[in-house]
């Protein structure tokens, strides 16, 4: 190796370690502010205190945004375990298992990816919510989220069209609507956190809905 080449290699190289330790230490503060926007809300919660709980200084946190993006961050983060991912299309996870050949595999896939998702934030998602109600810039924020959300659920419906799986003369926006319900953060903190249903008995329920609701006429 040259010199010239050796030294771009050793730019890359630590530019390389740069960008996972700016990954790890995003990660940690969204972490932090997600235990903290559960535990004491969001108008209980500063900047300061998820610097403090992250192990980093305030000016760290705030080049994440004001508190309504690292909220919505936050939950995008807990749900997803990737805050910048626009559709769950492009998810590694998902897309993994959409390869799946085999479709009641790639149904339990599916709903234990929602139900994984949800167990790490639907209580964060009722604090999204409930800030929205006071911040007309983070209802807008949720809004457009809430619209990502529904284009999520129909390229599901299409997907499980395409594999044979939904045999119903219903729209498709109505058989989304009924998905959509039954993938909810609002049916996990009901079914599971209040009615004490265990992790398997609710994803067992997901998908045996979904295929009653896709076979309908």
């Amino acid at each position: 190796m040259s010199g010239q080449e050796s030294r771009s290699h050793n730019r890359r190289y630590r530019s390389e370690v740069r960008a996972s330790q700016a990954a790890a230490t995003r990660s940690r503060i969204l972490d932090a502010a997600a235990n903290l926007f559960i535990v004491t809300g969001y108008t209980g919660t500063s900047l300061s205190d998820i610097a403090h709980k992250a192990g980093v200084s305030i000016e760290t946190v705030k080049l994440g945004g004001p508190k309504r993006r690292l909220l919505l961050d936050a939950f995008t983060h807990s749900f997803a375990r990737n805050a910048d991912i626009d559709s769950l299309a492009d998810h590694g996870q998902v897309t993994e298992i959409t390869a799946e050949s085999d479709h009641t595999r790639y149904l339990a896939g599916i709903v234990h990816f929602v139900a994984e998702s949800n167990r790490r934030s639907s209580i964060l998602w009722t604090t999204l919510l409930s800030a929205a109600r006071s911040d007309a810039l983070l209802r807008k924020e949720v809004d457009e989220l809430q619209q990502r959300r529904r284009a999520d659920i129909l390229v599901l419906v299409d997907e499980l069209q395409r594999r044979g799986l939904a045999h119903t003369d219903q729209p498709r926006e109505t058989v989304a609507d009924s998905i959509s319900f039954m993938l909810s953060p609002e049916g996990y903190n009901q079914l599971v956190l209040g009615s004490g249903w265990s992790q398997p008995d609710y994803e067992a329920w997901i998908a045996r809905t979904i295929l009653l609701t896709c076979a309908q006429d």
